[in-house]
C-alpha cells in the first residue's frame, strides 16, 4: 500500500484544501477497492494521514480545529505529499514551519512526489526544489511569489504543472481540478471520472486563464520601468512603439527590454498586451459595447489580431468571455 501524506501547517487559515483533498482520495481509495474485476480482493491504494508539527491546529481564528492523524517525524517513507493552501503571511508561515520544510525536501529526495496546491508553492519554493523548474499558484499573489522565488519558473497561465514528480496548481479552489489530475495518474482514468462525477469537478481543465486580472508587476525598484510601465497604462488607445518607448527614456532597445523582462516578467509587447486584453474584459463584463468598439479602444485595428492575442491570454474569444461575463448584454 502507497502512503498519502497531506500537510497541516502551523499558523494557516485556509481549510478547503486540506477537507477536499482528503475527501476525494477517500472516495477514490473505496472505488478502487470496490470496482475491478476482482471486487473482494483489491486493496485500498492509499493509507491516508494528515501530518503536521502540533497536534492541533486552528482554522478561522479558532472556529474550526484539525488534529492531524499524525507527527511528520513519525513518518519514515511517504509516496505523495499534499501541501495545502496557506495564509496570506507566507514569510511568517514559512518561518514557523521550517521542520517541515526540510521534511518535504527529505522526503522527495528519497522519492516521495509533491503536490503544492495554491499558495502551498510558497512552502515548496522554501525547499529549494522548484528551482529552475516550471509551477504555478493564484495570480494574485504572483507579484509576491517572484520577489521571494526568483529562481523558480513561474507559470500563472496554467492550472496544473507536472514536473520531476512536483505538481503545482493554480488558485482557490481550482485544487479540485488538481487532485482529480493526481486521482488519474495514481489510480486510473476511470476513478478519476467516477470521483470528477460524485464531486462534479469539470475533468482535463488546463488553465486559469480567464480568471486572472492583472494588474502588473510592481514591486520591483527600477524607476525607468515603472514609468514605462505606466505610460503603457496611460495610453491603453495607442499602439504602442517599444522604439520609441526605449528612445522616450534614452534607453537603448536591447537594454530597455533586458530591464523591462527582469523587473516585470514581461516583455514591453506582451506587457502591452495585457495591459489592453484586461481593459478590454473589463468593458465586455461591464457594457454592451459590440467587440469591435472594444478593439478599438484598447488600439487594435486589426479585428484578426486582437481575438488572436485575446486568447492567448485569456484563452478564450472575445465573444466567449462576454457570453461567459456578461448575462446582459447576451440577453
Amino acid at each position: 500500500m502507497k502512503h498519502l501524506t497531506i500537510l497541516v501547517p502551523d499558523g494557516q487559515n485556509n481549510l478547503s484544501s486540506i477537507v477536499g483533498t482528503y475527501k476525494i482520495f477517500t472516495r477514490a481509495n473505496e472505488y478502487w477497492k470496490n470496482s475491478g474485476s476482482n471486487r473482494s480482493g483489491r486493496r485500498e491504494l492509499f493509507k491516508i494521514e494528515l501530518a503536521g508539527i502540533s497536534k492541533n491546529v486552528e482554522f478561522y481564528n479558532g472556529l474550526f480545529t484539525v488534529r492531524p492523524h499524525t507527527n511528520i517525524s513519525a513518518i519514515s517513507k511517504t509516496n505523495l505529499i499534499i501541501i495545502p493552501s496557506l495564509n496570506y503571511n507566507y514569510q511568517k508561515t514559512v518561518k514557523e514551519n521550517k521542520l517541515l520544510i526540510e521534511w518535504i525536501e527529505k522526503q522527495y529526495k528519497h522519492g516521495a512526489e509533491i503536490a503544492s496546491i495554491c499558495t502551498g508553492a510558497f512552502m515548496l519554493a522554501s525547499t529549494g526544489l522548484l528551482d529552475g523548474k516550471n509551477c504555478s499558484t493564484h495570480w494574485a499573489v504572483a507579484d509576491n511569489f517572484r520577489t521571494m522565488f526568483p529562481k523558480v519558473n513561474l507559470q500563472t497561465d496554467k492550472l496544473i504543472t507536472d514536473e520531476n514528480g512536483i505538481y503545482t496548481n493554480g488558485g482557490a479552489y481550482s485544487f479540485l481540478n488538481l487532485v482529480i489530475y493526481l486521482v488519474e495518474k495514481y489510480y486510473d482514468r476511470q476513478t478519476a471520472i467516477f470521483c470528477s462525477k460524485v464531486f462534479q469537478i469539470e475533468m482535463d481543465r488546463q488553465t486559469q486563464s480567464a480568471f486572472i486580472i492583472f494588474k502588473g508587476q510592481k514591486l520591483h525598484g527600477d524607476e525607468m520601468v515603472k514609468q514605462a510601465q505606466a505610460h503603457i497604462e496611460n495610453k491603453l488607445d495607442e499602439k504602442i512603439s517599444v522604439e520609441d518607448l526605449s528612445s522616450k527614456f534614452a534607453v537603448g532597445r536591447r537594454n530597455f527590454d533586458r530591464r523591462f523582462i527582469k523587473a516585470t516578467g514581461n516583455t514591453p509587447v506582451e506587457y502591452a498586451q495585457r495591459v489592453k486584453i484586461e481593459s478590454a474584459k473589463k468593458t465586455l463584463e461591464t457594457t454592451r459595447k459590440t467587440i469591435n468598439e472594444v478593439m478599438y479602444e484598447v488600439g487594435y485595428s486589426d479585428v484578426k489580431a486582437f481575438r488572436e492575442v485575446f486568447r492567448k491570454i485569456t484563452g478564450m474569444s472575445p465573444l466567449e468571455y462576454r457570453s461567459k461575463y456578461n448575462k446582459e448584454a447576451v440577453v
